[in-house]
């Protein structure tokens, strides 16, 4: 099976940390003392996501900084909201395919924290297989080895898999609105064409019926 250049990028980007991209650590933001961040991922539906948040003084006075954390589901439907944070953990299943969101932003009543009035903040973003404690797994299932690294192998498939075919449902749903918008602007064209031809033919029509009332042809 080929998989086209652009459809193997958007694999890489939605694998989660699968076979084709190495583990992702933690990022690290750093959140104003007005405004938010915000991070985002593609996932598509019944996947496991699991995050971490940290928040820490980057100047080391006084008390460390506190944030509001926000994470969104497609059409903004709020999945998880928490304020005067320094750390915890959201965990969900995802229930459609989507962009998801956490945003972040520094709480109002604590800017005054830090001498730059910004705050930093570690948040580590896991999807599908990442989740998985595979310590767990292998002292529940009594493997190890070679067999442990190919349950994980065997997952990765799955998940790559499961990726692929979204994506291909996506391109031909995405083909078909083209090809409607496609058809509407033609269709939309010959209208305005055929408009404009009528015009033209109506106001020869008037001239000529102008110039003959005045007797100038």
């Amino acid at each position: 099976m080929t998989i086209s250049p652009l459809l193997f990028i958007s694999l890489m980007f939605l694998s989660g940390g699968g076979s084709l991209l190495p583990a992702v650590e933690a990022i690290w933001l750093t959140i104003p003392s007005s405004g938010e961040r915000c991070v985002y991922e593609v996932i598509q539906a019944n996947v496991v996501v699991v995050g971490d948040y940290l928040c820490i003084d980057q100047d080391n006075v006084g008390f460390g900084p506190t944030i509001d954390i926000q994470v969104c589901k497609p059409y903004e439907k709020e999945l998880y909201k928490k304020t005067n944070e320094t750390h915890g953990q959201f965990a969900f299943t995802t229930s459609e395919a989507g962009t998801y969101f956490v945003c972040l932003s520094s709480h109002h009543d604590q800017s005054h924290y830090t001498v730059n009035g910004t705050a930093l903040v570690s948040l580590d973003w896991k999807v599908g297989i990442r989740t998985k404690d595979w310590d767990a797994v292998a002292k529940k299932e009594k493997i190890e080895g070679v067999e442990l690294e190919l349950r994980k192998s065997a997952e990765r498939v799955n998940e790559i898999s499961a990726n692929i075919i979204y994506l291909r449902i996506r391109e031909a749903s995405m083909r078909e609105i083209n090809d409607k918008t496609n058809k509407r602007v033609a269709q939309f064209s010959f209208i305005s064409l055929g408009l404009s031809v009528i015009v033209s033919l109506f106001q020869v029509w008037h001239l000529k019926r102008f110039f003959l009332k005045k007797k100038l042809i």
